[in-house]
């Protein structure tokens, strides 16, 4: 099997560093957002040389930037292999899906009695550009929503340890919702009705029913990114 490259990536780099000179302020978003995206894609080698040139910058924050990204779950450093954006095995959705669920379950039993006003306006807001969305929608876009409303409840809950180990996992989160919703294009369909569920669900302040749905909900989401995958 070839190899993914990263020739074309690279080259886009390059690109936004000639209209950006601040881009080295930057590099770790630049490089998260393209495996993110699948423009670097699974297995594809990130050469420290290569990245150092596209940039024109030493090699000392591109290296920054790799460590940072194997602490966020998409590099794998290898002594003498250098860095390759992470392959994410069947194994590791599992391991991902089951650990969102519970620190999901723990930030809405505690937001529950914490969300203010502003938190469900914020809620209500991301629902209606869900509600708006249609089949052509940017599998981004999607992603953008879907984080924006969860995000709510993680900064309602007020825990900075379950907040850490949120962003721990967050961008493979990302990773793996934004290859789904490339494969299988149906957010438009579901996204509304799943989350104004839970929105409705909160008012309520039912703390039972609020862990069933997110349960529900994010069962659901693993088993069609399961299903979009094979």
């Amino acid at each position: 099997m070839e190899e993914p490259t990263v020739a074309g990536p690279l080259d886009q780099l390059a690109r936004q560093a000639e209209r950006s000179p601040a881009l080295w302020a930057t590099v770790v978003p630049a490089l998260r957002q393209m495996i993110v995206s699948g423009a670097l894609a699974p297995g594809a080698h990130l050469p420290e040389g290569e990245l150092a040139a596209a940039l024109e910058m030493s090699r000392g924050p591109i290296r920054e930037a790799l460590i940072e990204l194997e602490r966020e779950g998409l590099v794998v450093l290898r002594r003498h292999r250098g860095a390759q954006v992470i392959a994410l095995t069947d194994e590791d959705i599992e391991e991902i899906y089951t650990l969102r669920l519970s620190l999901e379950q723990l930030a809405i039993t505690r937001a529950l009695p914490r969300l203010t006003d502003e938190h469900l306006a914020t809620m209500d807001d991301v629902l209606e550009q869900m509600r708006a969305l249609g089949p052509d929608y940017e599998p981004q876009t999607a992603l953008d929503l879907d984080f924006a409303f969860h995000d709510v409840l993680y900064q309602a809950a007020a825990h900075s340890r379950l907040d850490r180990a949120w962003q721990q996992i967050r961008s493979q989160v990302a990773m793996l919702l934004h290859s789904r919703h490339v494969a299988r294009r149906d957010f438009h369909e579901i996204a509304y009705a799943e989350h104004k569920a839970i929105r409705d669900i909160i008012t309520s302040g039912d703390t039972t029913a609020a862990t069933e749905a997110i349960n529900h909900h994010l069962t659901g989401a693993y088993h069609r990114l399961i299903t979009a995958r094979h």
